[in-house]
């Protein structure tokens, strides 16, 4: 039994144990020139039961950033009667340049976001327009896109990609004021709008933006609702710094949850914040509703999005010192959380996802022991069990460092990615049966 932490009240209990479970690998990615690698982001179910996921190289996108490994991609994977899954390209980045520019965008890392028609929505880390030495730093030439793929107007056909955004289209004192580099999933609102976060924005700090996209007839035109560090001084920004992977989740009345990776203190960095934006007045209000560490405690950096039961209660991970989950109530403020200790995970990056039926929690790990990563599950009274441990197989071939977070289907199953491993090396796309 690890030792019990306590924050608040009655904390998370957590006893680790390894449970075998069903696993199984759906595709080894093979990269550049016909196929994905390194997936990351989170994948997403159309109405059919196929799968969709997003990698930051492969395809045979020939830009000059590529650097032979393919430019990213959107795949998808469709089920076989015999319970196997076939994998196709639908989109490789960076097939219309302009020089050092891929117009169409550049490795994307966040997950994407299906529409009622079935047209995919998502962002990317580089490309499109725009090519502020801001957003370079060493990385992708371009600042980014936000993009829609729309599926075949006849069977197999072609997807067509359309750019609805190009960040860093307004620059200002060394900024860009709209944002920049987007890692973080999109979310629709009942109206059709986009909601997600970047980086940038005209925070002292530059320290990130959330931003909506809305539908116009031939664009669709960015609003920035919140610049992070628009409190505090020099690196201080107690209302949050960098959302990095985390994206934005609503609520029944329109307001905005998500977590900051820094900020939450007024003489230092800080260590990461949960916050609300609720509209108001036609424009959007912040509200910090916790600051990490906790007090008294040393646990911090969240770096995935939130989740919401129907308890008024918010659930995410955070990565410091070897990352953790934590459950916070809405309503009373009171603070909940699991610390990792190395030997059944650390450095959660995704988020966890929540079976409301059942008030289990499930996420990946991207270190654990050997620091190849793991599934764990924490069920309704606070126990843990580790359901997977990532390189059980010979060379890795089931895959290593997931940092996605897991989606679920009607059945309970998981989905996942990894960015490593697999019969290629370029990581996989697993199943697991809990």
């Amino acid at each position: 039994m690890k030792r019990l932490i306590r924050a608040t009240a009655l904390l998370l209990i957590v006893t680790c144990r390894l449970s075998a479970q069903h696993y199984q690998v759906l595709h080894s990615f093979s990269g550049y020139p016909n196929d994905a690698s390194y997936g990351g982001g989170t994948l997403v179910f159309d109405q059919r039961g196929n799968l969709y996921g997003t990698s930051a190289a492969g395809g045979d996108g020939v830009g000059a950033e590529c650097s032979g490994l393919g430019c990213g991609t959107v795949f998808g994977l469709s089920p076989n009667d015999d319970g196997t899954w076939r994998e196709a390209l639908i989109y490789s980045f960076c097939s219309v340049f302009n020089g050092l520019l891929c117009l169409d965008g550049f490795a994307p890392f966040a997950s994407l976001t299906m529409d009622a028609q079935g047209n995919l929505y998502g962002t990317t880390t580089g490309g499109g327009t725009n090519d502020s030495t801001i957003c370079q730093n060493g990385g992708p030439t371009g600042c980014g896109v936000a993009f829609e793929l729309s599926p075949p107007a006849t069977q197999g056909g072609p997807w067509i990609e359309a750019v609805l955004y190009n960040f860093c289209s307004r620059e200002s004192s060394g900024m860009c004021t709209d944002g920049y580099s987007s890692q973080a999933p999109l979310i629709f609102d009942t109206a059709g709008n986009l909601y997600g976060t970047a980086d940038g924005g005209s925070g002292h700090y530059s320290a990130g933006v959330v931003f909506e996209l809305s539908p116009a007839s031939n664009e669709w035109p960015e609003t920035v609702l919140y610049n992070f560090c628009s409190l505090g001084q020099g690196v201080a920004c107690p209302d949050g710094d960098f959302p990095y992977l985390a994206g934005v989740t609503f609520d029944k009345s329109g307001n905005l949850y998500g977590t900051t990776f820094d900020g939450g203190t007024t003489n230092t960095v800080g260590e990461g914040v949960v916050y609300r934006l609720s509209p108001s007045s036609g424009t959007w209000k912040e509200s910090v509703l916790t600051v990490f560490p906790f007090p008294g405690q040393k646990y911090g950096y969240p770096s995935g999005g939130v989740v919401l039961d129907t308890a008024d209660n918010l659930y995410g991970s955070f990565q410091g010192p070897d990352g953790g989950v934590f459950r916070l109530d809405r309503k009373s403020g009171k603070r909940n959380f699991f610390a990792f200790n190395g030997s059944d995970g650390e450095q959660p990056i995704g988020g966890v996802t929540l079976d409301p039926k059942h008030g289990v929690l499930y996420g990946t790990n991207s270190g654990a022991s050997g620091g190849t990563g793991n599934i764990y599950q924490i069920d309704a009274q606070g126990k843990e069990t580790v359901l997977y441990q990532f390189c059980s197989q010979p060379n890795c071939a089931d895959g290593y460092l997931p940092w996605a977070t897991l989606i679920m289907d009607k059945s309970g199953n998981l989905y996942g990615t990894t960015e490593f491993g697999g019969e290629y090396g370029q990581g996989v796309v697993f199943e697991l049966t809990p």
